[in-house]
C-alpha cells in the first residue's frame, strides 16, 4: 500500500522560524497507494513520517475507494493505528450495577477490515528473509483474496516499491544524488502531481496491455485498466486539462 520516499531540501533561512521551516524545507517523505491489478496511483502525499501526516494520507485513501480491499504495507506502526481509528467503533461496557469506575469503551473492529504487513530482515544491506503477518482479518477471506488475484499470490508490498522507482526515475527531484533538489515543497508537490497524472494517464504500462480485436494489441494506462478513462491521453491534453 503505501510507501514513503525521503528527500533533501534547501537550506533553512534565517527568516524562518523552526516550525515553519519544517512545513516547508527540510526532509519530506512521499506517502503513496496504489492498486495492484490496475496499477493505478491512488493517492499521494507528501509530508513527515508522523501519525498526523500518516492521518492526512490514509484519510484521504479512504475517500478515493468504494470497498474494503486488502491493506499490505511495511511495519510502521503509524499504518495500523490509523487504519483501526477508521475501522472499527467504541462499543460501551455494559453496566454492572456496582460502585466504582465504570469501564472504558472497547474498539470493536469492523469484521471485514483485511490488513497485513511485510518485515524485510536485512544482513548487510541485502534481504535474506521476508517475514509476513495478518494483523487484521479472517484467515479465509484473505486467502480468499490472494487466490482471486491476477497479479500475485503473496502478500507483499513489491508493487508499491515499484512505484516508488517510478516517481524516482521520472522526477529528478526525487533521485538519490541530485543537483536537482527540490527548493521548496509546494513546487515539488506540483511537479509530482504531473507526474502521477502522466502515469496513470498518458504512460501505457507494458503489463496491462491487452489483445485487440484487430491489428496490433492494445496499449493500457492505469487509468484506463481501472476504468476511468477510455483511452491514452495525449501530453498536450493532459497539460491542457484545466486545474479543478
Amino acid at each position: 500500500m503505501p510507501v514513503r520516499r525521503t528527500m533533501g531540501l534547501c537550506k533553512k533561512k534565517k527568516s524562518l522560524s523552526e516550525e515553519d521551516f519544517e512545513k516547508e524545507y527540510g526532509r519530506h517523505w512521499i506517502w503513496a497507494s496504489i492498486d495492484p491489478e490496475s496499477k493505478l496511483i491512488i493517492n499521494f502525499f507528501i509530508g513527515q513520517r508522523t501519525l498526523d501526516d500518516c492521518r492526512v494520507f490514509i484519510n484521504d485513501l479512504l475517500t478515493r475507494i468504494r470497498t474494503k480491499p486488502l491493506f499490505t504495507s511495511d511495519e510502521l506502526p503509524h499504518y495500523e493505528t490509523v487504519l483501526v481509528e477508521q475501522f472499527s467503533r467504541l462499543e460501551e461496557e455494559p453496566k454492572t450495577g456496582k460502585r466504582g469506575r465504570p469501564k472504558r469503551p472497547r474498539r470493536v473492529i469492523d469484521p471485514e477490515f483485511k490488513y497485513a504487513t511485510v518485515h524485510k530482515v536485512r544482513e548487510n544491506g541485502k534481504v535474506v528473509k521476508v517475514e509476513r503477518k495478518v494483523l487484521f482479518g479472517n484467515p479465509d477471506a484473505i486467502e480468499a483474496v490472494i487466490a482471486s488475484s491476477k497479479v500475485s499470490k503473496k502478500i507483499n508490498t513489491s508493487f508499491i516499491e515499484r512505484v516508488n522507482l517510478t516517481l524516482r526515475s521520472h522526477n529528478k527531484k526525487l533521485a538519490r544524488k541530485t543537483l536537482c533538489f527540490a527548493k521548496r515543497k509546494r513546487a515539488l508537490e506540483a511537479q509530482t502531481n504531473v507526474v502521477v497524472a502522466y502515469y496513470n494517464l498518458s504512460r501505457p504500462n507494458l503489463s496491462l496491455t491487452m489483445p485487440a480485436p484487430k491489428g496490433p494489441r492494445l496499449k493500457r494506462t492505469p487509468a484506463m485498466a481501472a476504468g476511468l478513462i477510455d483511452r491514452v491521453w495525449p501530453i498536450g491534453q493532459l497539460l491542457a486539462y484545466p486545474q479543478l
